[in-house]
């Protein structure tokens, strides 16, 4: 007897602790959410801020640590005048802020139904230097291809790299408490230079920045904004495993880091990734993110230590991660060690813009009471009622299905080989890349080639002499019949002093090729 009533004793309190965890997982915001405006306002600003100190905490380790975690016994320093010191120095650190930026001028100049191509143009002409997914959209805008298929896989290398990821920060913080609404500007914008897993990486950021507006608990805001995310797609399934990892290793952020590295750490589309331990890819780099997130527990130190020390893109990873945390906190409860460097550039432009961290303030402010009225909330004197929404899972989309890498052919380091000096690709399989750039005293000159494969002529491409414009790759093709072929250029406007130069050549097919022994 006395055995049975301690079972069901047990068996009660097991199933009392039981449902106090499904509470916490399941728990949902309320349907409505009323704060100050001064609340909204400062948690606003806590996610500008946070962003800003995340990149400069990182900065000096960005692409320094590929493949390997940054170890506790190397120091990550934070001077006084640190955020200062690059914003005169290297403000290109800030691809992260200004990126976004553009995007919150065009709503501000445009209001909220500005169309996509407001956007795409505003990019693709800035006077910043581009790279990956972000530089191949910038190309193909530049030359008549328009958003969404400027970052469609197809006609983007880069379309599974982290550039949306990096710069979705803004949807988030103009659409508090609606991931939905903040999913809707990321399908707009988002498309602009990426596609798939590349693109998830923007929508989840967005949407755990809007749930960081009406919820303190870092666990909740993380899980119940990958619902954003289709099940079926790699993005969703790695993020998933992190928050597992982290359950099962919950005092262990290096275990869970090498869980992640041993299940997701192959890049199989970006030409700089493939077969070396660099990846930019967004899924990699957003598992990053969570770690820092969850195991910082709400202290933004560590949650910025974290996410920096996971490695690869370790500037612009805590920048989400602070960002991100900033915004549940608020710029009001950062703290001062962190925000002393900030306050003294909040009122300089970032650089290729006329627009400062105090200024970027008010502008999301305005476009979030925007977003919040048009959303049904409402929008008085000293307060906001805002309509929060249960995250929905966009589309599935996925870059890159059944494309493999097989073989990378090298053409020596530094100045590679001259289009002359590669002559035909003959390669077996069912796609091919060819990098590299071109190199002119003038600038302005602009290369024409043709390119051929199997005698059939395929693609007229114009390859710009000049960085920002350059396009990305050479020459790419895909969904080729698997076999033997042989790609060919033509080179039709040569001129002294210039140069095709190629760095390598990738190969794909429909599987991997396993090693035999």
């Amino acid at each position: 007897m006395k055995k049975n009533v301690l079972l069901c004793t047990w068996l009660f309190l097991s199933a009392l602790a039981g449902m106090a965890c499904t509470d916490k997982q399941n728990r949902a915001v309320p349907v409505e959410v009323t704060m100050t405006k001064a609340k909204l306002f400062d948690k606003i600003k806590g996610g500008w801020a946070g962003q800003t100190i995340g990149c400069t905490y990182g900065g000096p380790t960005e692409f320094r640590y590929p493949g390997t975690m940054i170890q506790d016994y190397i120091p990550i320093n934070w001077p006084d005048g640190y955020i200062k010191w690059y914003y005169e120095n290297e403000p290109g650190l800030y691809d992260d802020v200004y990126m976004d930026l553009t995007f919150v001028d065009v709503f501000d100049r445009l209001g909220l139904d500005a169309p996509v191509d407001s956007f795409a143009v505003a990019f693709a002409n800035a006077g910043y230097v581009l790279w990956h997914a972000n530089q191949a959209a910038r190309y193909n805008i530049l030359n008549g291809i328009m958003p969404p298929e400027s970052g469609h896989w197809k006609n983007n290398p880069h379309a599974d790299d982290i550039d949306y990821q990096i710069e979705a920060d803004y949807a988030g913080l103009m659409s508090p408490g609606m991931p939905n609404t903040a999913s809707e500007i990321s399908d707009k914008i988002g498309h602009i230079m990426n596609y798939g897993d590349g693109w998830y990486g923007g929508v989840y950021v967005g949407a755990m920045y809007t749930l960081a507006f009406v919820s303190d608990d870092i666990e909740y805001i993380v899980t119940e904004a990958l619902k954003t995310i289709p099940q079926q797609s790699l993005y969703y399934q790695c993020i998933n495993d992190v928050i597992q990892w982290y359950r099962q290793y919950p005092d262990d952020w290096k275990q869970t880091w090498l869980e992640c590295e041993k299940k997701y750490s192959e890049d199989k589309a970006c030409p700089e990734g493939i077969f070396v331990p660099f990846n930019i890819d967004a899924t990699i780099n957003s598992a990053y993110i969570v770690i820092g997130l969850l195991y910082g527990q709400g202290d933004f130190a560590k949650t910025m230590d974290i996410a920096t020390r996971c490695g690869q893109d370790s500037d612009c990873n805590p920048a989400s991660a602070a960002g991100i945390l900033g915004t549940m906190l608020g710029y009001s409860h950062i703290p001062e060690y962190w925000m002393s460097n900030l306050k003294e550039v909040e009122d300089m432009d970032f650089a290729y813009t006329t627009i400062s961290l105090n200024k970027a303030y008010k502008m999301s402010f305005d476009q979030a009471l925007q977003v919040i009225e048009r959303n049904g909330g409402k929008v008085e004197a000293e307060s906001v009622t805002i309509k929060t929404q249960a995250p929905t899972a966009v589309r599935y989309e996925k870059s890159f299905e059944g494309l493999y890498p097989v073989e990378v052919v090298a053409y020596g380091r530094g100045q590679g080989k001259t289009l002359k000096e590669v002559g035909d690709l003959t390669f077996e399989g069912t796609g091919l890349i060819l990098a590299g750039d071109v190199r002119a005293k003038d600038e302005s000159y602009v290369a024409v080639i043709e390119a051929f494969v199997d005698d059939q002529l395929v693609e007229t491409i114009k390859l710009p002499a000049s960085y920002r414009v350059r396009r990305h790759e050479l020459f790419w093709i895909y969904g080729l019949p698997k076999g033997k072929h042989t790609v060919s250029f033509k080179w039709l406007n040569p001129v002294e002093d210039a140069d095709i130069r190629c760095s390598k050549t990738i190969i794909f097919s429909d599987a991997p090729r396993i090693n035999q022994r």
